[in-house]
């Protein structure tokens, strides 16, 4: 359930007082990757120091008879390696978690309530909101015999004949996580921050009044009037950034804390930027039923593009986005994912 935004009165210094007595663990991995080797400049330069088994993630399709690879296919290939190795060096840290029974136990429902559940299939999958979680959990229903096909209409069920990890009892689960397909699908954070800011609060009226309302009249002078519907993406990466990271709301909660890739060895990390041809692979390493298909963007759907990050970004005051940074830095560094460019010169572009 979407979590009231924190009430006027409640001011930033206090947020800002309880992460001081315990520190945000996106912050503490936050050092953990500063200190390991310069991780994240190794990253942008696209070089990793250490050097690890084969990569987790297989090819999502086979490679050329030739045996020449496209560059596109070499590109992909870079890509998963870089995440497997980035993903090895940071979990291989000693004060990471190793599986989900190490995680305090906030954290620990958080994931186990992410984790959907196929026992026909095998399989485990970690939903992460505006990634299109909605059809996977629509391929799911089917799957399970649910919902009859993946096209059918209507307004999606995120709860009713889903199967949720954390309903079952601990046995049960850690047989789920040792022997079963694990897989989760991830997205650009700044896109996904947007994705999340342009539905919640320009679409969404429930979303408007539980959050919107409050965030209008905390960060806008003489903003008590607003119905929530015209919060500004300044005021919404103002509010993330006073917000603790373990009680966000799902829509804008780092992947790394809805999944925690650490305690969890996922089997593929699938990408929102591959998102048909990576949904593809799994339902071929599933065994899924030849006629169940991930479903095709719905036609009222309005995807951010680059011009429109582009936009959003460089209209932006450049000192949320850095200070925003922290919070989201496992995802731009685990999922290989290129920091924001907020530089003049881009923006002039």
């Amino acid at each position: 359930e979407p979590r009231r935004a924190v009430p006027p009165g409640r001011s930033r210094a206090r947020s800002r007082g309880a992460a001081g007595a315990a520190l945000l663990p996106s912050m503490l991995m936050f050092g953990v990757i500063l200190a390991s080797s310069g991780l994240l400049l190794m990253i942008e330069r696209g070089i990793l120091a250490q050097v690890g088994p084969p990569p987790l993630h297989p090819p999502a399709g086979p490679s050329r008879r030739d045996g020449r690879d496209s560059p596109a296919e070499l590109e992909l290939e870079v890509l998963r390696d870089t995440r497997n190795r980035t993903i090895r060096a940071l979990c291989g840290q000693r004060s990471m978690p190793r599986s989900v029974w190490e995680l305090p136990p906030g954290q620990r429902r958080t994931v186990l309530r992410h984790l959907l559940v196929s026992d026909k299939y095998r399989f485990l999958y970690c939903y992460v909101p505006k990634v299109a979680c909605s059809n996977w959990k629509r391929v799911l229903k089917v799957l399970d015999g649910a919902l009859e096909s993946v096209d059918v209409k209507g307004k999606m069920d995120h709860m009713s004949d889903l199967v949720f990890l954390g309903d079952m009892k601990p046995e049960e689960i850690s047989y789920r996580l040792k022997h079963y397909y694990k897989f989760i699908f991830v997205r650009n954070p700044m896109e996904r921050l947007l994705s999340a800011y342009r539905n919640k609060f320009g679409e969404i009226k429930e979303y408007q009044q539980k959050y919107g309302v409050e965030i209008v009249r905390r960060y806008r002078k003489n903003g008590g009037n607003s119905a929530g519907d015209d919060v500004s993406f300044s005021e919404f990466l103002q509010y993330l950034l006073d917000e603790d990271v373990e009680r966000m709301n799902e829509h804008w909660m780092p992947i790394y804390n809805l999944c925690q890739p650490c305690a969890v060895r996922y089997d593929f990390i699938g990408s929102y930027e591959r998102l048909h041809a990576d949904a593809n692979h799994v339902l071929e390493h599933i065994q899924s039923p030849s006629f169940v298909r991930f479903p095709e963007r719905q036609a009222w759907y309005k995807p951010v593009t680059a011009e429109t990050l582009h936009y959003y970004l460089c209209n932006t005051q450049r000192r949320l986005i850095r200070e925003l940074l922290p919070k989201y830095i496992l995802d731009f560094s685990l999922f290989a994912y290129p920091l924001p460019n907020i530089t003049s010169e881009f923006c002039r572009r």
